[in-house]
């Protein structure tokens, strides 16, 4: 599987909350209601996402598929830091 380029910011509303993107600065890529309870988001880092890459709390093949076919990953905090009124993860 070849690598896949990955850009990660962190949401500013949202304490602990990462979206992944395909292409920098591709927010048009996420549905209207999650840039909206996002945005504003902070780029963090980009980096050449592979299955043997290690990622603190997502399955980088995971992240990678979703990456392909939507062009972006929702990293939402763990189930314990999550607020009222988030949706349900994959806990």
């Amino acid at each position: 599987m070849s690598p896949v380029n990955c850009h990660v910011y962190k949401s500013l509303r949202r304490e602990d909350t990462y979206v992944y993107l395909a292409q920098r600065d591709d927010f048009e890529r996420l549905p209207p209601a999650m840039r909206e309870a996002l945005l504003p988001l902070a780029f963090v880092l980009a980096l050449d996402l592979h299955a043997g890459r290690r990622l603190a709390r997502e399955n980088p093949l995971t992240v990678i598929d979703n990456l392909r076919s939507q062009g972006f990953h929702l990293q939402w905090p763990p189930a314990a830091e999550r607020h009222v009124g988030d949706p349900p993860g994959r806990d």
